[in-house]
């Protein structure tokens, strides 16, 4: 049965459809709450931004597909705040209608980056890859068409929701395959950092001076404090403006992040700080 959103004060939003990896992520970090498929990430923010859901998932990268696309653009103009992350381990099954057999597949549906996480036991069954938009997606359409030839690479929820049958269950090629998520709220959070470590985002634009980039980042150097992630990408298109996305452990009302966040604003057009939150217990291997 597929889940709806009855409750906006319950609901959490996420980009998909229902079987979608980001609903499994909503389901394990808030099992309380009632999963709001969107159709697009725009959407997505906005059903938090309207009232519509208290909190939105958010995909920002994974451990071998990389960043997701388009989602550092948005994240700024969201109007949103970053207020926890989650770390779901995304497994891979291959599913099929419930008369399909692996001698008798022919295609293999999916995502882009799903069809070439699980390469192997493609080329073993011979399989024609097709790509789609989408995981969950792919899944409905094969529920739909109920080919026992084609089959559909996407998670455990997509087969719960569709009725279809899992023939290979953990098909991906690493077992390290890991998609981090962002989960945002109209307003901020402001944790202790006696309660544990604290995770710091944010975005800004340097000065066009040489080097920068170079004297900007040198706070956090001399201050000790842990840059995570540091990645940059355009705007609007040109060659000219550039846009940096941090992350980097400590709370700002901490000393050393206080003062670093301060000399980067000596060398910057812009600084904007996204979300002060826990940092996952995933990160230190618990």
């Amino acid at each position: 049965m597929t889940e709806t959103a009855s409750d906006h004060a319950e609901a959490i939003a996420f980009q998909g459809v229902p079987g979608a990896y980001s609903q499994l992520a909503c389901r394990e970090a808030h099992p309380e709450m009632t999963p709001l498929p969107c159709e697009s990430f725009e959407a997505t923010f906005e059903a938090v931004a309207n009232g519509e859901a208290a909190l939105a998932m958010m995909p920002i990268e994974n451990s071998l597909a990389g960043r997701v696309a388009d989602i550092h653009h948005l994240l700024p103009d969201s109007g949103l705040h970053i207020v926890a992350e989650h770390f779901q381990p995304v497994v891979h099954h291959l599913l099929a209608p419930k008369a399909a057999t692996l001698g008798g597949l022919k295609t293999v549906h999916s995502h882009i980056h799903a069809l070439s996480q699980c390469r192997r036991l493609t080329r073993e069954l011979g399989l024609r890859a097709v790509v789609h938009a989408d995981t969950a997606g792919a899944a409905a359409e094969i529920a739909e068409r109920n080919d026992p030839s084609e089959a559909v690479i996407a998670s455990r929820l997509a087969a719960e929701t569709y009725g279809l049958e899992v023939l290979k269950a953990g098909i991906e090629d690493a077992e390290h395959n890991t998609t981090r998520f962002v989960v945002m709220a109209r307003e901020p959070v402001d944790p202790d950092p006696g309660d544990g470590p604290i995770m710091t985002t944010f975005v800004f634009r340097v000065r066009n001076v040489p080097a920068a980039l170079y004297k900007a980042l040198g706070g956090f150097a001399t201050n000790g404090v842990n840059m995570l992630k540091l990645e940059s990408y355009m705007l609007d298109g040109t060659f000219t403006a550039t846009q940096f996305y941090a992350d980097i452990e400590g709370h700002p009302s901490e000393e050393p992040v206080r003062l670093a966040l301060e000399e980067l604003g000596f060398f910057t057009r812009s600084v904007n700080v996204l979300g002060v939150y826990p940092a996952h217990p995933f990160r230190y291997g618990d």
